[in-house]
């Protein structure tokens, strides 16, 4: 142990002489120009070949090269000095370490970080928490609350966003449980007997009070998989063994921005670039949890320091949300975003666009920590969004899907076009859970109001919901849906949500990446005055039978919508 520490020492100050010396040539024999800095990156083994240096909070950087020294020009920014820092795979980021232009002696030291993860972690509350350091919870330097800064920062922004509400989320908790709004339970699930098969469950009982399905109705003395997406703080260690309904502190905080920035790497399947089917969630996610007296934060910048952090390049690549964005149960795809991706042209790396990209896109803040934090100003560009917007946003929906609607007479009729293309969606419209689904509602008018009779076309299925259309209930009018089915295969309830049953894939005419639907409808047209054509293409987080069992109150949301009027017929 002496040896080396006596050697190293000695190794670096000769590789910081070979960059001072040599009349400060450059590689290529040319002098240092008083617009570049030199300089070594070195551990506790001497040079850290390929290692970035960077001049903090910029675009400028250079890498360590094979003669063992790294050139850095700076000849594009303004008067230094110059704080430089350091980052290569396996290491924390280094510095800063303040230079001048012109400097040939610049020393960077990099430290190695952790290569087993610690299920002893204790996981930081993102929110304030009472404690000190650290413990006292991500918002307390990443969060402008008390402070006069003019946008968000991302512990801001992560309470806005489904994640933090995994855990809580009503509609997850009433199918987990079985119940609805208000906490009244359906039945357990009954069951008949088939001396072929064995114990087979039956369909609820409609006759009696019935609150919808649940996977504590059918599995009552199991946790599942749910926590491996919903409450992974808590499963992490326990994929199987938890249930969601149980958790408290950190884990009940949904997905932790601790949880994130601890993900290492994720496995994939090689051959399917897929996660492997039986490995949901945490399972598919390789952790970096520090001992104690540690700490570990990947993140998608390399030049955060001092501290212990590190650049993770997955943190800025679509695969990071595959294990949460993907699931298959009893052999049926039932969530697939991911390869939904995979399989689009968004994921040619280089004309395509990532999970990240349109989900978690710069809003314009130059911050992501208060600034009394150590908060450094940055280019807006590289300061990423935590608001991550998804199914229940408004914004993102009416920005997902184009719709032309071209309507006209022809013999007496009125004939209506519609046209639907997924052309700002980089997976399936809907996507994820099989309950989201499109209504499409056409109708024609005459000049009193009163509806045009229908005479072709699609028609809305039962499932858009039997009853008043004041109410939401639009089957059998004018116009389609679109959706993934699912059918119980024992039950033969469908459309489904309990696919933690074995279920069957009745259809599926969702809208993929780039992919058009066009549909026809055809009305009786009045003998005289003008018509009006309404198009409307709605957003339904759940089937409509389901969202009254379970007493959920979830509006439509209004995707694309045109009025069109055709004059009297001449």
């Amino acid at each position: 142990m002496l040896q080396i520490r006596l050697v190293f020492p000695l190794c670096a100050l000769l590789f910081v002489f070979a960059c001072e010396s040599r009349d400060a040539l450059l590689p290529g024999g040319d002098a240092l120009s008083h617009t570049d800095i030199r300089g070594v990156v070195t551990d506790g083994d001497g040079p850290v070949f390929g290692a970035v240096v960077r001049v903090q909070t910029t675009t400028h950087y250079a890498t360590m090269a094979d003669d063992g020294c790294f050139v850095l020009s700076v000849a594009e920014l303004a008067e230094g000095p110059f704080n430089l820092t350091a980052w290569a795979p396996g290491y924390f980021c280094t510095g800063p370490v303040e230079a001048t232009a012109g400097q040939s002696n610049v020393e960077l030291h990099l430290h190695a970080h952790g290569t087993e993860d610690n299920p002893d972690y204790a996981w930081l509350p993102s929110q304030y928490h009472q404690g000190e350091g650290e413990d006292q919870g991500c918002a307390q330097c990443h969060s402008r609350e008390g402070t006069t800064i003019p946008f968000t920062l991302p512990a801001d922004e992560w309470l806005l966003d489904a994640h933090s509400q995994s855990a809580t989320n009503p509609r997850f908790l009433t199918m987990y449980e079985g119940t609805d709004a208000d906490g009244n339970q359906s039945p357990l699930t009954r069951y008949g007997y088939n001396r072929d098969y064995g114990r087979f469950p039956l369909p609820p009982d409609l006759t009696k009070p019935y609150y919808g399905p649940g996977y504590k109705l059918d599995f009552p003395n199991t946790a599942g998989n749910c926590a491996a997406c919903h409450t992974p703080a808590a499963a992490l260690d326990t994929p199987y063994g938890v249930d969601p309904t149980s958790v408290t502190g950190v884990a009940a905080e949904g997905v932790p921005c601790d949880f994130c920035h601890k993900v290492w790497d994720v496995r994939l399947d090689p051959e399917t670039r897929m996660p492997y089917e039986n490995m949901p969630g945490v399972l598919s996610y390789e952790f970096r949890r520090p001992h104690e007296g540690h700490q570990f934060f990947a993140g998608p910048l390399d030049d955060v320091a001092p501290g212990e952090d590190t650049y993770s390049p997955v943190q800025t690549e679509s695969q990071f949300c595959a294990p949460c964005h993907f699931g298959v149960f009893w052999d049926v795809l039932v969530y697939n975003s991911f390869g939904e991706w995979l399989e689009s042209p968004y994921s040619d790396p280089e004309t395509g666009q990532t999970c990240q990209d349109c989900h978690m896109p710069p809003l314009g803040g130059t911050l992501f920590a208060r600034p009394e934090e150590g908060g450094l100003e940055r280019a807006a560009e590289t300061i990423f969004s935590h608001r991550m917007p998804g199914a229940a946003d408004e914004d993102l929906l009416q920005n997902a899907v184009t719709m032309t609607v071209t309507a006209q007479r022809e013999r007496g009729t009125i004939v209506v076009e519609v046209r639907i293309t997924n052309n700002q969606t980089g997976h399936h419209v809907p996507t994820d859970s099989p309950l989201r689904h499109l209504i499409l509602l056409v109708g024609a008018a005459d000049a009193e109001g009163d509806s045009l009779e229908q005479l072709e076309g699609d028609t809305v299925p039962q499932w858009g919901g039997v009853g008043d259309p004041s109410e939401g209930c639009y089957a059998g009018l004018p116009g389609k849906a679109f959706a993934k089915v699912l059918e119980e295969i024992w039950t033969e309830v469908s459309p489904t949500g309990a696919y933690w049953n074995p279920t069957r894939v009745l259809s599926d005419n969702r809208l993929a990446a780039f992919a058009t639907d066009t549909s026809t409808y055809t009305f009786d047209a009045p003998g005289e005055g003008e018509v009006s054509v309404e198009v409307t293409l709605l957003f339904r987080r759940a089937f409509y039978d389901l969202m009254r069992q379970k007493s959920w109150d979830v509006p439509d949301i209004v995707m694309e919508h045109t009025r069109e009027i055709l004059p009297p017929q001449s």
